[in-house]
């Protein structure tokens, strides 16, 4: 009999302290996630894409620089390269795409392949290196994306120089969940690497938008696909290489791919849903924004 009256009073203390916890928890001020700093540029301006280039930002667009651009994809669980320079984003309610700039300083890229890009074949060399990529993202704890087809087959402007093409995404479902819209720049040294991630539901309009906002591209003088001169770094690779990978489509010819995995080109990817929930966090909107991934830290640290 004593040891029951002593187990319910156990019982009965045990209820008073939980009370009493969930009490004070209640009255103490809730922490607010932290927000991500960026120092956003809002237009009218003039972004200024490293010293090669700059673009300018309407009215109702924002522009961050390098180091904005690298936590854009570090938050949205991309890869960076370093080679980042800008990122542009609409201040749009809804809005929720983003715009990545990267210079591939590799040297001029002859152009003689664009009137005869091999879309099929270029898309199985995509979906391979794809592949080789996610084991890194696996690595990190990060979930793995594939590319299902294209949304824009690849096709050259020779009047722009620009290389543009755009692939359908897809986690390990089997519906599309974003749309890599890609556009190469061409220019004197290399390459300006334009990326739109957009959700399938949001690509017709902000690929009207990107269009738009491409128009206010320019490389500085002297920096021009025309400015090219006889003696200037010519590219070991032309137009489909850019778009398998550049340096990695030699690395893949050479058999070096698995140890040069950083050379892959996969694209920028992100789950729309999961985008928005980032955008929330760049404009210091409330909602705070849930790692689908909570774990993915200790998967990282586990693979070094």
């Amino acid at each position: 009999m004593a040891k029951k009256v002593l187990a319910v009073l156990a019982i009965a203390a045990w209820f008073v302290v939980s009370a009493a916890a969930q009490e004070q928890q209640q009255q103490e001020p809730q922490k607010k996630e932290p927000q991500v700093k960026i120092g956003w540029q809002a237009g009218p301006t003039t972004g200024k894409l490293g010293d090669i280039a700059e673009i300018k930002i309407p009215e109702g667009y924002e522009f961050a620089d390098k180091e904005g651009a690298q936590k854009v994809l570090e938050l949205t669980h991309n890869l960076t390269s370093g080679r980042e320079l800008g990122v542009i984003v609409s201040r749009a309610k809804d809005s929720s795409w983003f715009m990545i700039f990267e210079f591939d300083d590799t040297g001029y890229v002859k152009d003689e392949e664009g009137d005869h890009l091999d879309s099929s074949a270029i898309l199985k060399n995509i979906k391979e290196n794809t592949e080789e990529a996610n084991q890194e993202r696996r690595k990190r704890g990060w979930k793995a994306f594939h590319v299902i087809g294209w949304q824009v087959s690849p096709f050259y402007d020779p009047h722009t120089h620009n290389l543009t093409w755009a692939s359908q995404i897809s986690d390990d479902g089997q519906k599309t969940d974003s749309v890599n819209h890609s556009i190469r720049i061409l220019g004197r040294r290399g390459t300006m690497n334009v990326d739109l991630v957009a959700s399938p539901e949001e690509y017709a309009a902000s690929k009207a938008e990107f269009d738009g906002l491409i128009s206010g591209f320019t490389y500085v003088q002297g920096s021009r696909y025309s400015d090219f001169t006889k003696g200037d770094k010519v590219a070991e690779y032309g137009l489909t290489a850019l778009i398998v990978g550049g340096a990695g489509a030699v690395a893949l010819k050479t058999g070096l791919l698995a140890k040069f995995w950083k050379f892959i080109v996969m694209g920028i990817v992100a789950i729309g849903s999961f985008i928005k929930k980032i955008f929330n966090s760049l404009f210091g909107k409330e909602e705070k924004v849930e790692d689908p991934n909570p774990n993915h830290s200790d998967a990282a640290s586990a693979g070094e």
